[in-house]
């Protein structure tokens, strides 16, 4: 949504009575004269900070005035809004569609929570375990393999270097089943 359609939308929420004071509007109209590039010149500046007519005058004909000028204009806006009123920019009815989740869309924070939640230990436990059933899957498919030495000898050096993997008593107990196979 561009910054012009977001400040037609909030116009009449800003120009309701006391949601800005004419200090602030000051301060607003004079950001956006002296910020670069210029929003709004000397004489212009002066128009909207002429205290002869009302506030809400000058608001609505300063928020007109921008709009007209173009999208980069209206975003100045914005940006000085949020400098010098910021809890009324973050109670704008555009900011709070903005904010409003899509109920289809999925929250990356939270799924990311959830998906971690259990950390590094859990993560190393179910590779452990995965690893385990695919060792011992290839044993059992691989019966008449195992059986010759050659293999034996390949597994027991691939479980004496993986002391990290599984833990000591899982490698030992391993070492052993292969050694009773190899025998029978």
């Amino acid at each position: 949504q561009s910054y012009c359609h977001r400040l037609q939308h909030d116009m009449y929420f800003l120009t309701s009575t006391s949601r800005l004071n004419e200090q602030v509007v000051d301060k607003i109209v004079l950001q956006l004269n002296r910020v670069y590039p210029q929003i709004l010149t000397n004489e212009e500046a002066e128009k909207f900070r002429n205290p002869k007519a009302s506030l809400h005058t000058r608001l609505s004909d300063l928020l007109k005035h921008l709009q007209k000028k173009g999208d980069r204009h209206c975003q100045e806006f914005y940006r000085a809004l949020q400098i010098n009123a910021e809890q009324l920019f973050n109670d704008l009815p555009s900011r709070k569609i903005l904010k409003t989740p899509d109920p289809t869309e999925i929250d990356t924070d939270k799924e990311q929570y959830m998906l971690n939640e259990r950390g590094p230990v859990f993560f190393l436990a179910c590779f452990s375990v995965a690893a385990g059933l695919a060792l011992f899957w290839y044993c059992c498919n691989s019966g008449e393999l195992l059986r010759e030495t050659q293999v034996v000898g390949r597994a027991r050096r691939i479980l004496g270097f993986s002391p990290i993997i599984i833990g000591r008593h899982v490698r030992n107990i391993c070492l052993l089943y292969l050694e009773d196979m190899s025998r029978n």
